[in-house]
């Protein structure tokens, strides 16, 4: 056995040790559902480590480090642009992707106006604790709908539908960092006195053993993005509202993509306000532009959210997501991480035997056996509009937006009305099952297309021209295009299905150039993982936090080797 060899082995020995034999993984077949991303990523792993505590989370993190090998952290692993798992097999040391999903605890602390994350809490738990107390978290129906997690969020900056909260953000966590010689070592920023060593911390944070006296409530650190409703206001800046790469959200935990294995962090929560949603559908992009900038301005408080849905976007959604859409409505947000779980293990069973994409055509044919399931009135929308917007408000706004509304499409090429409690639910939910739609479509089709180009744009906040006129020369290479997104952040996705034989990276390279004219920024808020390079910026905040480079090395397309190789990033951004 050559002395690699017995190295590996022996780091497999200690994690077992630490874990369980049951909670370490190798081979192709039991990592493939950490080690291949949702969308994007995919590398061979040396383990798969599960700690069931956060004390083996830290010695799990001790044996890599002290091995040299590559530690990536991982929660639900629903990110779309492969963020959290490996990117090809040119690491320069061996991978081992720690798996938070078993740490999963909430703590609700300040009478519930504040909690507590693990790394493994997920939105949808999160969301189910605070209910009864009629408060929410950050982000709600959306990517919790997959099981995204908490910890996931704020490390990536994650921007939600919701329009006065902002990207997730807290200057308030506990993670460990390996310093410039290579020690690693355990940072408490929670505010809460847990102890000095890392024994003490680690098990009382766990237990939740600590008072409100241990409580720090009087420091200056934020629990959430304490700017963002104001600067969504200004409608005339010829800057986006947000976006991944903003230097302003970049605070230890927050933004880190997993340059930091964080064990926990301390979040705002907030009031639930009863809601009215008004389904409005146009042909002129004018329309839902005044709209938008009639709302920030002018009423005392924020829309709650504003979801944009094109009509090609509609379409591909209402046949491509459909399963997605059902399940949720039938059986609600809990039972889908364990659904996507399970067709991650058929798909990888099929896989091994040469077959790939078999459970999405069979799921597919099914779906095309059910009736339809969007509300009549969305359905006759959909004929009569190429626009759609979904705009909830407080409800004390509700008979002041419907003036405003009646009056606005007086004389405009538009309309709207006013949904019962299952049209508005059933809309929001057929708006977020059209994001993972063009991966069902591509599977389907793939004699037809090549790839999917997704990208996630920050338009500027004074951009009236929203809609993309692309080239004729991109336009013909293109099978569809899906615009949808967060409309009042003028925060837009836009998959594009790319043809078979055309080159998916050349368009994409020429989508860049397109939108930096436009003053846009990209990634918004899915992060760069392994899709987008990171700007000089965003590297160099990265390699501040890791800078032995042993956490998610080759992020953003930086260098994926020890101690950064010859300089901080390999990315050819044209920016």
């Amino acid at each position: 056995m050559s002395g690699a060899s017995q190295g590996t082995a022996a780091l497999l020995a200690q994690l077992r040790g630490i874990v369980g034999d049951a909670h370490v993984l190798s081979g192709d077949k039991p990592t493939r559902r950490f080690r291949k991303g949702y969308r994007f990523g995919d590398g061979p792993v040396l383990a798969v480590v599960r700690p069931g505590t956060l004390l083996e989370q830290w010695y799990a993190l001790q044996a890599i480090v002290a091995a040299n090998a590559i530690v990536i952290m991982q929660a639900a692993n629903t990110g779309l642009t492969g963020g959290s798992t490996p990117d090809g097999a040119d690491y320069d040391r061996p991978v081992v992707i720690i798996s938070t999903l078993r740490l999963t605890g909430v703590q609700l602390i300040n009478a519930g106006r504040q909690v507590i994350c693990l790394p493994g809490a997920t939105l949808d738990r999160l969301e189910k604790m605070l209910a009864p107390l009629d408060r929410e978290p950050h982000s709600v129906i959306g990517s919790s709908c997959i099981g995204a997690s908490v910890l996931g969020g704020v490390c990536n900056n994650s921007g939600g539908s919701l329009v006065r909260r902002g990207p997730a953000y807290t200057e308030m966590a506990l993670f460990a960092q390996v310093d410039a010689d290579g020690q690693l070592q355990l940072v408490n920023h929670l505010g809460i006195a847990l102890g000095d060593t890392p024994e003490q911390i680690l098990e009382r944070l766990q237990r939740g053993d600590y008072a409100a006296a241990d409580v720090d409530n009087d420091n200056d650190r934020a629990a959430s993005d304490p700017r963002y409703a104001e600067q969504v206001r200004q409608v005339d800046a010829a800057t986006p509202a947000r976006y991944n790469a903003d230097p302003a959200r970049h605070y230890e935990a927050s933004g880190s993509a997993g340059k930091l294995a964080v064990f926990a962090v301390r979040l705002d929560t907030f009031a639930r306000e009863p809601g009215e949603v008004f389904y409005i559908g146009s042909n002129a992009m004018e329309d839902l532009t005044a709209i938008r900038r009639h709302l920030l301005t002018a009423f005392e408080r924020l829309p709650i959210s504003g979801e944009y849905l094109h009509r090609q976007a509609y379409d591909i959604g209402e046949r491509y997501g459909k399963d997605t859409f059902l399940l949720i409505d039938r059986f609600g947000t809990a039972r889908v991480p364990a659904a996507f779980a399970l067709k991650s293990r058929v798909d990888g069973w099929f896989e091994s035997l040469g077959l790939r994409g078999v459970t999405d055509r069979v799921i597919q044919l099914a779906m095309q056996c059910l009736p339809g399931h969007l509300p009549v009135r969305m359905r006759q929308f959909r004929d009569r509009y190429e626009h759609h917007l979904l705009l909830k408000v407080s409800a004390v706004d509700a008979s002041a937006t419907e003036t405003f509304l009646r009056n606005h499409f007086a004389d405009g090429d538009g309309d709207f009305f006013q949904c019962t409690a299952e049209e508005g639910r059933k809309a929001f939910l057929h708006r977020f099952a059209v994001a993972g739609a063009a991966v069902r479509y591509r599977e389907v089709h793939r004699r037809e297309v090549e790839d999917i180009v997704a990208l996630d744009v920050a338009l500027r906040r004074d951009d009236r021209a929203w809609v993309e006129q692309l080239p004729a020369a991109i336009d013909a290479k293109l099978a569809g295009k899906l615009y949808y997104g967060h409309f009042f952040c003028h925060v837009f996705h836009q998959d594009y299905i790319v043809r078979k034989g055309e080159d998916p990276l050349a368009i994409e390279h020429a989508m860049w150039t397109l939108l930096d004219a436009r003053g846009a920024e990209y990634p918004a808020e899915h992060n760069v993982g392994h899709l987008y390079p990171a700007k000089p910026a965003l590297a160099a905040f990265y390699q501040q936090l890791d800078p032995s480079n042993t956490f998610n090395p080759g992020i953003g397309q930086t260098a994926k080797t020890r101690g950064w190789g010859r300089g901080s990033c390999d990315c050819t951004h044209p920016g």
